[in-house]
């Protein structure tokens, strides 16, 4: 009965681990209210190991930014789809702001970690992002 209740204890704790791993794996996508060119996103990071994902659909030949707003520090990366000719410039700073411009037709994957390069802290996030 005790090998029993450690099997299913273990089997919960297993299940819990990978139940979180897979809900954080599924961006969240950003859509915007009928007629608005921009939104801000809010998120929560528990660790420097910790990110957010999200998904933003664009046309042709728009123009995407992304812009750090709250107070805590973080890096924002996109990855262009298939087809663009977007490269992040990565400098030597936290990259909590982005342009690019023209966009390619179809879903950019916007990730938001910590800054490795500030305070390390825990919490929300903020962030501006503009579709023209």
């Amino acid at each position: 009965m005790k090998n029993l209740f450690s099997i299913a204890l273990l089997s919960l704790l297993v299940f819990g681990f990978v139940s979180e791993a897979s809900a954080q794996k599924r961006p969240t996508r950003i859509k915007f209210a009928r007629g608005a060119a921009e939104k801000t996103v809010t998120g929560t990071l528990n660790s420097w190991k910790g990110k957010r994902t999200f998904v933003i659909r664009v046309r042709e030949g728009q123009t995407l930014t992304t812009e750090s707003t709250g107070d805590n520090a973080i890096t924002i990366s996109i990855k262009a789809p298939k087809g663009s000719h977007y490269d992040q410039d990565m400098a030597a700073d936290c990259h909590d702001r982005n342009e690019v411009s023209p966009t390619a037709a179809g879903d950019y994957v916007i990730t938001v970690v910590e800054c490795t390069k500030a305070d390390p802290w825990k919490g929300t996030f903020k962030f501006l992002v503009t579709v023209r």
